[in-house]
């Protein structure tokens, strides 16, 4: 009796946090489960629990420029101020489940590169409450996958993609989230081929050497960037040019996941 009365609270309030974020009357009634729950059982902890949240660095290459995806958020605190998209994790949910149910929400795609970025937790960072997030980030091929005009969330009132070097204020620690996420994307770019996820299947060497540079903040020789890159084996050059393209057509190339994964397992190391 006491566990089913727990679950429809429980039921309610997770009705809500798909639209608030665990905000307002959701929050009130999750957080009333939860009490009413540990009072009830014996074998809940007597001392009070952090909520916990995940929040996603949605990286994007448009063009020369690498661009992350913010929302302007439409409920307190922080009303009116950019900031990741993220939300609390369901009390059934796993942290990566968690994760790419905001991705999708987000951005309409299923295959993103995610990965688990780091924990966030000053005691200070939410002034609704104590609250730890759990921060990822993604991926997302703007090529073949166009988010466009990014969608806002039940939470949001406006979505949009913003260079890196011309970010508003965010709420929260979100400036922190992003600059820690930008750092491990530069490092890991160095030694595994993570970047091809945000090129198109067929792209170009300029094209490629623009995405390093975009992600790297800096200019690369061209002639020692082409020549490292193409060393590695893992680029096929097609029997394509590019297409419908104002400057000299150029060679396309597609990368070789397969043989990727191959060269991996007998201990091959990428580096650029």
């Amino acid at each position: 009796m006491i566990k089913q009365s727990f679950n429809r609270k429980l039921h309610l309030g997770a009705q809500l946090v798909k639209c608030t974020g665990l905000a307002g009357d959701g929050f009130l009634v999750y957080n009333r489960a939860m009490a009413d729950h540990a009072s009830a059982n014996p074998l809940s902890y007597r001392y009070p629990h952090p909520a916990v949240t995940v929040d996603c660095v949605i990286f994007g290459l448009d063009g020369q420029s690498l661009k992350v995806l913010l929302n302007r958020r439409d409920l307190v605190p922080f009303r009116d101020a950019w900031a990741l998209p993220g939300g609390f994790i369901g009390i059934d949910e796993g942290l990566e489940d968690a994760a790419r149910r905001v991705l999708q929400a987000e951005t309409g795609v299923h295959d993103l590169y995610l990965e688990q970025l780091y924990s966030f937790g000053t005691p200070d960072r939410d002034p609704r409450e104590r609250v730890i997030t759990i921060a990822y980030y993604a991926i997302v091929n703007l090529f073949d996958h166009p988010v466009g005009k990014a969608a806002p969330s039940c939470a949001s009132q406006e979505a949009g993609w913003f260079a890196m070097d011309r970010l508003p204020a965010l709420a929260f620690d979100h400036s922190a989230i992003i600059e820690t996420a930008l750092a491990r994307l530069q490092a890991k770019i160095r030694y595994q081929p993570i970047g091809f996820g945000f090129l198109p299947r067929k792209f170009t060497l300029t094209q490629l050497q623009k995405l390093y540079e975009a992600i790297l903040c800096t200019s690369l020789d061209k002639r020692n960037f082409r020549k490292k890159i193409l060393s590695t084996g893992l680029l096929v050059p097609l029997d394509e040019m590019e297409m419908d393209v104002a400057h000299r057509a150029a060679k396309l190339y597609r990368f070789d996941d397969r043989l990727y994964g191959e060269l991996r397992q007998r201990g091959f190391n990428f580096a650029v």
